[in-house]
């Protein structure tokens, strides 16, 4: 390629401009609040009335930049018990703690063992809360040497510290759940850290602050020359910082978190991470990359990072380094003090020698084959054949301007589609996450952190939940404190949806809850209307016109739907709407049967949502005919309404399967009302439809 050395300036430039802000929500921020939420409903097996208590961290807590190539492999989730408790040896028992522990909580010293960074826990004392001023006393326990193991016999789903749960839909990221202890103080073996000498103010006071007090963890995972020994293997525990990182790696600018990921991206994709050596030899990981950038953000001027800005320069730079500690087996941990996370049985020689090699013109040529090449193949044919076959700098410019105009312009498509995978997937998840009030809480909060509005619309399914329940089972006292949790936050009216009287009146009760829900459905269909005007056309009362049929208002809902199919009407981008099982009472019996149909004959639809979804203008030709031939209208209105659905079905592709079920079921019952002659003197191009 000719003008080679310029083409490192043409990286920078690529990458600058792909590797966006991380919009508000998207599908791995939502997968891994519905994942929580699912675990804090869970109790440890063997106990009760512990409570578990989880942190999204890894990748998904850690960067705030989109790149085009994703940067997130899977979901890692650490979670501790409430009823468990780390403590730094010596340190005084603790006389308050989060509102999120248990009222008796078992503490384990922290022993140091002759690894740095690795420790032991020795049970020592029970923390007793009184009700009375809400301190907690301290019990010592008769016996001193009780450690607590860090696995059990059987560790065959233990991967490193993490239980590995697979993914159940194609669409969902993998995940590694990790059990921990959490220790509110900041621990001894990185006593240095907080005050240690810094010459560029990183990371800046505020940081170090709230670092600290974030305290660590510490995982069950020993050390990795360690595992086999027989005592050690099975005692043996890990301080985790990951608390820490979450915080500081926030903090970086984007030049720092774009390096990051390209240097991860690098590592990976040359398989010089966690290589498949089937020998004890230690291989290089993510951590140690991130360890390598902590110190670079500390060691380096913010001058190194911002002038004269060539984002290959910077990673040539931090690889020669890296070479340098891998030559040198010296890898110094970023918290503790004398912890070296190489030794001499790691089998990185070769590793050490090819990062040793790499210069400014290979990783510019490589960034270009490697990362600009990957990301070309994820545009349009038109934008991504130039970039195919590239020869000169100019031809390369060309086609990475193209990609960059074709990144810019899908920012609100892509968002557009997290939403839409949101709203598929909360209504999935909120029944199989045993609906509780802690999970309500959970989701309410964290939601309400991504965007307000998937707090109505988590409030709104979870409401169309309570009720089905109740249709089927009849109240009882466990809903209440969950109706409570979920409309205090949204309206004032759980008092009267609580009240005495109501709960005997069984269909009253759903009534009014469906009433609720859909008006939460409908302020959320608003929002996304509102955001997304410019994307794709989204009328707001499709639930409020079905809620109107179901309660035999047929002519508001005929008035509601009418409206949205002249709304919808020759719209290339319509919304969908999903008949999930909390849904389903809002529905006519027929969607219902024909939803249920599809099911019995192919479960695999229950997975893929696209079978069991139906067009908002669809489900308005629905409830606009059901209304028409419900209040009797006249010959010419209905043949209007059936060249609107011969038009409707045309337009939906074969795949649609509801939606061609459903306008065909309606185009059967328009028939049946008109005769031969009237079907034929009428158009199949409507302009304009009769509403009385």
């Amino acid at each position: 390629m000719a003008d080679e050395c310029d083409v490192s300036e043409i990286v920078t430039k690529f990458l600058f401009n792909t590797c966006r802000l991380l919009p508000r929500v998207t599908e791995r921020n939502m997968q891994a609040v519905m994942l929580c939420a699912f675990m804090v409903t869970k109790h440890p097996e063997d106990d009760e009335e512990a409570e578990i208590i989880p942190l999204t961290t890894g990748s998904v807590a850690e960067f705030y930049i989109e790149p085009m190539l994703p940067n997130v492999g899977d979901i890692d989730v650490m979670f501790h018990h409430n009823t468990q408790l780390a403590i730094p040896r010596g340190h005084p028992p603790p006389t308050q703690l989060p509102a999120e522990f248990h009222s008796y909580v078992k503490v384990h010293e922290i022993i140091d063992s002759h690894l740095p960074g690795y420790v032991y826990l020795r049970f020592s004392y029970l923390l007793t809360r009184f009700t009375v001023d809400g301190k907690y006393y301290h019990y010592a326990c008769e016996e001193t040497n009780i450690y607590y193991a860090s696995r059990d016999n059987d560790s065959t789903n233990i991967h490193g510290p993490a239980t590995l749960t697979d993914r159940s839909n194609s669409s969902q990221l993998s995940v590694d759940s990790v059990l921990c202890i959490h220790c509110l103080v900041w621990p001894q073996q990185a006593a240095d850290w907080p005050t240690r000498h810094r010459n560029y103010d990183w990371p800046d006071s505020a940081t170090l602050d709230r670092v600290v007090s974030n305290g660590c963890d510490v995982v069950r995972v020993a050390h990795r020359l360690c595992k086999q020994h027989e005592w050690m293997g099975k005692f043996q525990w890990r301080l985790s910082f990951s608390r820490a990182e979450i915080v500081l790696i926030n903090s970086w600018m984007p030049v720092q978190q774009i390096v990051y990921h390209l240097l991860r991206y690098f590592m990976k994709t040359e398989r010089l991470t966690d290589c498949a050596d089937k020998s004890e030899a230690g291989t290089l990981s993510n951590y140690h990359i991130k360890t390598l950038m902590l110190w670079a953000c500390e060691l380096k001027p913010r001058s190194w990072w911002t002038a004269n800005l060539n984002l290959v320069r910077i990673c040539v730079e931090l690889l020669n380094t890296l070479s340098v500690w891998m030559t040198d087996i010296r890898c110094p941990h970023y918290f503790v003090n004398n912890c070296n996370l190489l030794d001499n049985s790691f089998n990185v020689g070769s590793v050490a020698s090819k990062l040793m090699s790499i210069d400014e013109d290979y990783l510019s040529t490589w960034f270009v084959n490697n990362y600009i090449g990957q990301c070309a193949q994820r545009c349009p044919n038109n934008v991504s054949r130039l970039y195919s076959g590239v020869c000169t700098r100019n031809e390369l410019q060309n086609a990475v301007s193209r990609i960059i105009r074709w990144r810019l312009n899908t920012t609100l498509d892509d968002l557009w589609h997290a939403v839409r995978f949101a709203e598929y997937y909360i209504p999935r998840h909120v029944p199989e996450n045993s609906l509780s009030v802690r999970s309500c809480i959970y989701c309410v909060n964290e939601l309400t952190k991504i965007d307000e509005c998937f707090t109505v619309y988590f409030s709104a399914t979870a409401l169309l939940h309570v009720a089905y329940k109740i249709s089927r089972n009849g109240f009882s006292d466990e809903v209440v404190p969950i109706l409570s949790t979920i409309l205090e936050r949204s309206f004032s009216q759980f008092c009267g949806v609580l009240s005495p009287p109501l709960r005997s009146n069984i269909p009253e009760l759903v009534g009014l809850l469906q009433k609720s829900a859909v008006e939460h459905l409908t302020t959320f269909r608003q929002l996304e209307a509102r955001l997304f005007v410019s994307v794709v056309t989204i009328v707001t009362t499709d639930f409020e016109a079905l809620y109107a049929y179901k309660r035999g208002d047929y002519q508001r809902c005929l008035q509601l739907s009418t409206q949205n199919v002249h709304t919808l009407w020759n719209k290339v981008n319509m919304f969908d709407v999903q008949t999930f099982p909390e849904f389903i009472p809002l529905m006519d019996v027929d969607i219902v049967s024909l939803t249920a149909l599809i099911l019995m004959e192919n479960q695999e639809c229950r997975d893929d949502s696209g079978y069991v979804c139906i067009s908002q203008v669809t489900l308005s030709l629905y409830l606009m005919t059901q209304c028409q031939l419900k209040l009797g209208h006249s010959m010419t209105s209905l043949a209007q309404t059936l060249d609107y659905i011969k038009v409707a079905q045309r337009r939906h592709p074969r795949w649609c399967v509801l939606d061609q079920l459903t306008l065909k079921l309606i185009e059967r019952k328009v028939t049946k009302h008109l005769p031969a002659a009237a079907i034929l003197n009428f158009s199949t191009k409507p302009n304009n439809l009769a509403v009385s």
